[in-house]
């Protein structure tokens, strides 16, 4: 059997199909041995072959840690498996302290992690007839104790076990010598540095020719390290599926806090004013990351204003999750309030800036905030490092020209400059963030750009607004985005 598969490995993380191997592997490995163990005829008086036995049931044992071991890792790791880091994690009771290397238990330096299994596993046999007792080399080295003090008795023995092990070694000890059953569990042991070690113990007792029991004979392998490693796999796992309970959470909260703040209306929204001026049709669209758990900053907004006005917006934060949402919403509500007091488009956006650069989280954001005289038929806008409007007009689209103005929460103290341009009935207009049209090509990447300007004839037949954002989702919204984005369709009536 390679002494390798039990050999003390580097933390560190394993080709994906690693795991799955290995557990073959062990799978094959155990078969074989439990095959040589049942065929094995072996002379139950003869203590070599008890010796041989014990071996091969040790082996089993061995490799059935092994292959849980190794399935705890491979569920307990999200996507490709990850090995568990080699920690010190101590053993419960006072003072207790587990080796940083296997070996060191031993009293003598850490053997090379190549190291055999047998270096762990030790014998005893306990003579009741003679009370002679007998300890295999490598059982002194586990125990750490000097050869020249002896083997220890069996009533000796519980004096090195933890206090709340005691009993189970009791019931083991008492259960084969009494009742003839044989030994299988696992204790503690207090070594006399200060270490712990876990040994598990297996064995039997040998009969006399009256069918009593004569003597005990045990095998204990020092299984720390196996056990050690079991724990940082489930404390892996427990952290894992803690971490995913809290960003689910997080995702809900994002969520349900953007549905919120995200205009109520749904379809188009038709702003008829009773005086001269043409009314707008407006429809808004949110596309989603392509990992749902990037939820964004990103907005869009249309809201009557007391005088007549119409506000238009889109804005996207730095950012995802709770924080990019919950400083979106202080941000929007504040867009809002200010509108609503007329506050010009360039003005809020210093505003805006100003509100950024206070905030407890802070973030950058860019914006474009637009406001519509129906009586003059005038789009007065803003921006901070925003695209520019799309403006759509007799089947053509183009850009229209940025007025100065810097991204929010750049710096102190930013002016915003504020432009203005006549809209005509049958004019369309296309705000967004610039996650629509972001290509992969840089910042200098006008592509998207250009496929929304090549949309103008599909959008020219368009039926209404609404039809006109579906056009732009069926466009753009079929393909994985990096990041969330905002579209909103103005139509001029």
């Amino acid at each position: 059997m390679p002494s390798h598969l039990f050999a003390d490995r580097p933390a560190q993380p394993p080709e994906p199909g690693m795991v799955d191997a290995l557990i073959s592997q062990t799978r094959r490995l155990r078969g074989d041995v439990d095959a040589v163990r049942r065929d094995a005829v072996m002379d139950e008086d003869d203590p070599q072959n008890r010796w041989q036995r014990a071996l091969c049931d040790l082996a089993v044992h061995q490799l059935d840690d092994l292959g849980a071991h190794l399935s705890q890792l491979k569920v307990g790791m999200p996507g490709e498996s990850a090995a568990p880091p080699a920690l010190d994690v101590p053993e419960s009771g006072a003072g207790a302290e587990l080796d940083s290397e296997p070996g060191a238990a031993y009293g003598g330096p850490a053997p090379a992690r190549t190291g055999s299994l047998l270096s762990r596993v030790g014998s005893a046999e306990w003579n009741l007839l003679t009370d002679e007792v007998s300890w295999s080399e490598e059982l002194f080295q586990i125990f750490g104790r000097v050869p020249e003090s002896g083997p220890m008795s069996l009533d000796e023995l519980p004096s090195m076990v933890f206090a709340e092990d005691q009993p189970i070694l009791q019931a083991m000890v008492t259960d084969c010598l009494i009742d003839g059953k044989p030994i299988d569990g696992e204790f503690r042991i207090v070594r006399s540095d200060g270490r712990v070690r876990t040994l598990h113990m297996t064995g039997e007792p040998v009969l006399d020719a009256d069918g009593c029991t004569a003597s005990m004979w045990a095998v204990l392998r020092d299984v720390s390290e196996l056990r050690r490693s079991e724990r940082a796999v489930r404390e892996s796992r427990d952290s894992l599926q803690h971490r995913r309970h809290i960003e689910r959470t997080e995702h809900r909260v994002a969520v349900e806090l953007q549905e919120a703040v995200l205009p109520p209306w749904r379809g188009s929204l038709s702003f008829a004013h009773g005086g001269p001026g043409a009314p707008l049709d407006v429809a808004g669209h949110y596309l989603p990351a392509a990992s749902t758990g990037l939820i964004g900053g990103d907005w869009y907004d249309a809201l009557a204003l007391p005088d007549g006005d119409a506000l238009l917006t889109v804005g996207d934060l730095t950012g995802h999750g709770v924080s990019a949402t919950s400083s979106m919403a202080m941000l929007l509500g504040a867009l809002r309030g200010m509108a609503v007091a007329g506050i010009r488009p360039g003005a809020l956006m210093g505003h805006l800036n100003r509100l950024l650069e206070t905030a407890a989280q802070p973030a950058l954001g860019s914006a474009m905030c637009c406001r519509y005289d129906p009586a003059r038929q005038t789009l007065s806008w803003a921006q901070a490092g925003h695209p520019a409007p799309l403006l759509f007009r007799d089947g053509t689209g183009r850009a229209l020209a940025r007025p100065d103005g810097v991204l929010l929460g750049a710096t102190t103290g930013a002016a915003y400059e504020e432009a203005d341009v006549r809209l005509l009935p049958g004019d369309l207009l296309i705000l967004h963030t610039d996650g629509l049209t972001r290509g992969t090509g840089g910042a200098q990447d006008d592509s998207g750009t250009r496929r929304l300007l090549s949309l103008a004839p599909r959008l020219a037949g368009a039926r209404d607004a609404q039809d006109c954002v579906r056009s732009v989702v069926e466009e753009f919204g079929e393909a994985p985005r990096e990041d969330d984005a905002c579209v909103m369709v103005v139509r001029v009536g």
